[in-house]
């Protein structure tokens, strides 16, 4: 029979844009201002914090929705905003500086729907307020690693060849001069390092030495390098924050910028961020006396160490290996119960453990820790000069040969074993990064974005509603029907999905999508009166203009929807915003344009004799 849909098939519209309603419903319930409390360098909040933030609250008579502690950080929720401010600096007078204390805003939602893992929409940097990082790298470390790995090259090389050398030491503008035992061996050498390093410049100097030097395209590709791999490691971090739609861009030569939507904990952000933290594992050196290397009188190939408690450790200072070769990190308490970090490593990493660990059970092997941190001065051109802290974190003895999973331990927190496993885990960066400017943006400036967009989309959605009810009359309010359907699963899914956010580009590609999404209706309607004009039936009518339209209303969607990819894959934040918004949209409106709204003509329609049609 015509223009009748088997029951299944009303079942799947009624479940779909059920599933959609509900997964849009946290929307409804809004945020509530909060007060964010964490501990900072790798430290937690845990009870007697949350006893001091709560008597804090009952002293002042600050009123609070409730207080949480969960994963060494508390989370106060407060009526308004008046009283979450007072609070903040009220519990920021009272932890001092070993809390980050920050305004964040929580989520509403009720526990029953956030139970079946729904959430409201995540905004952007435009609508929700966040913090802007403009990070400088210091290439000029960069340049002096990759010339220290150099340098440890061609000793190793050098030997294997059988050319002695009596120096190996750094010249001007990162290069690197080998001065020979045997000067009539230069130009065979010069040949032999060119085969090696063909990125290179080497020239013979007047006194039979080597320089070698980067070449102009080798030091751009070698500053370029720099900066990608930087910017591939700050992605693994952003994720780790947890924040969707981050923005992480290159500026110029030396700089990257990295927009964080939604983060008020800005403390936490830019310990992660800009740790330059990575491990280092090394043999230690039990022949030194270590009085003596304490006071400077060490061997050349051996160096002093301290523990946080600055007990002196002589390592060698040739590494096993480094934190390069670590492909995953995760922490973890030990059988004691405390607190550990897991590690896995590549191939090689595995491989160069082996080998070293294999002969060397019973003897002691140290983590040494390091990172850059800001040293309060400036050098001429006004930056930051960044200094390296190095710390023994672990001295353990081998048991058994190593290979590519271990553990250390000797890690004073839990808190901060974990904040080691993140930074081990996406990876040390290449090049030490200081944060040169920092913007926070407000959620007020956000929130006028929010009701100006949501104004336009009300709007848009009223004026297309009364538009198109009063042209096609019943018909009209079946479709005014499926485009709230429309914006009602939109939300829903832009809620259920991960990675999508709201922006104000976003917005502008929901209230374009509405006015799409009544396309396919008109398409539809108009091609039911022409059938009807041409002599048929009404339910045959009905038929042909559904079957007929969809061939049309598919392919210009169609067209639509990859525009709207290739604006996700080529665009920036702003411009995935509206991508995706988009082709959400026009993509939902296929379905309830067309099932959608042929399910609610079929069910007044289907299988009755009709002399005249509401259209």
């Amino acid at each position: 029979m015509l223009n009748r849909y088997p029951l299944w098939k009303n079942l799947m519209v009624i479940f779909v844009v059920a599933i959609g309603a509900l997964y849009a419903l946290p929307n409804l319930y809004g945020e509530d201002p909060a007060v964010q409390i964490s501990g900072t360098r790798g430290q937690s909040a845990d009870e007697t914090t949350l006893s001091q933030v709560q008597q804090v609250l009952t002293e002042n008579q600050l009123s609070v929705k409730s207080i949480t502690l969960e994963e060494g950080s508390i989370l106060a929720r407060f009526p308004n905003t008046d009283i979450q401010l007072l609070a903040k600096d009220k519990i920021a007078e009272k932890l001092g500086n070993n809390h980050s204390v920050a305004l964040n805003l929580a989520p509403a939602t009720p526990n029953w729907l956030r139970s079946i893992g729904a959430n409201p929409m995540k905004w952007g940097l435009d609508l929700r307020g966040g913090v802007r990082f403009l990070m400088e790298i210091d290439m000029n470390t960069a340049l002096t690693k990759q010339q220290e790995q150099l340098q440890d090259n061609l000793r190793t090389e050098l030997r294997q060849e059988k050319y002695q050398y009596t120096g190996i030491r750094s010249g001007e503008n990162f290069s690197t001069i080998v001065t020979l035992a045997n000067p009539t061996q230069a130009q065979d050498v010069q040949r032999f390092l060119r085969r090696q390093h063909s990125n290179l410049d080497i020239r013979i100097l007047p006194d039979n030495s080597l320089q070698l030097s980067l070449s102009e395209n080798a030091l751009a590709t070698a500053r370029d390098n720099a900066v990608e791999q930087n910017i591939s490691i700050l992605r693994k971090r952003v994720e780790e924050l947890g924040v969707a739609e981050p923005v992480i861009q290159r500026q110029g030569a030396e700089r990257i910028v990295v927009e964080l939507p939604g983060v008020q904990d800005t403390a936490r952000a830019k310990e992660i961020l800009g740790a330059t933290a990575t491990l280092e594992f090394r043999m230690v050196n039990q022949n030194a006396n270590v009085d003596a290397a304490a006071r400077g009188l060490v061997s050349a190939d051996s160096e002093v160490k301290y523990t946080r408690d600055g007990s002196p450790v002589v390592l060698f200072k040739r590494a096993i290996l480094g934190g390069e070769h670590i492909t995953d990190a995760n922490s973890s308490n030990d059988e004691y119960g405390r607190p550990q970090v897991n590690i896995s490593l590549d191939s090689d990493g595995g491989t160069l453990m082996s080998n070293a660990t294999k002969s060397a059970i019973g003897k002691p092997m140290a983590t040494l820790y390091s990172e850059y941190k800001d040293s309060g001065r400036k050098d001429e051109n006004g930056k930051s000069i960044l200094e390296k802290h190095e710390e023994v974190i672990n001295v353990a003895t081998i048991q058994a040969r190593l290979g590519n999973s271990f553990r250390i331990t000797g890690i004073d927190s839990s808190a901060e074993a974990q904040n080691l496993a993140v930074l081990l885990r996406s990876g040390a960066l290449i090049a030490p990064i200081q944060i040169v400017e920092e913007r926070t943006v407000g959620p007020s400036l956000g929130a006028q974005n929010v009701e100006q967009g949501i104004q336009a989309g009300l709007w848009g959605l009223l004026i297309t509603v009364i538009f198109v009810g009063l042209y096609y009359r019943k018909f009209g309010l079946i479709a005014d029907i499926a485009l709230v359907a429309n914006m009602v699963l939109l939300i829903g899914l832009m809620s259920m999905l991960p990675g999508a956010t709201l922006t104000m580009p976003g917005i502008a590609g929901i209230v374009l999508s509405v006015g799409m999404s009544i396309d396919a209706n008109v398409l539809i309607f108009e091609r039911i009166k022409e059938e009807i004009r041409n002599g048929r039936p009404i339910q045959q009518a009905i038929n042909e203009g559904y079957n007929g339209a969809f061939t049309s209303i598919f392919d210009s969607n169609l067209t639509t929807i990859l525009t709207a990819i290739i604006l996700y894959s080529v665009g920036s934040g702003p411009v995935k915003g509206f991508a995706i918004t988009l082709s959400l949209g026009v993509a939902i409106s296929m379905f309830t344009a067309i099932t959608g709204t042929r399910a609610i003509v079929n069910f007044l329609y289907g299988g009755k004799r009709l002399t005249k049609l509401s259209i």
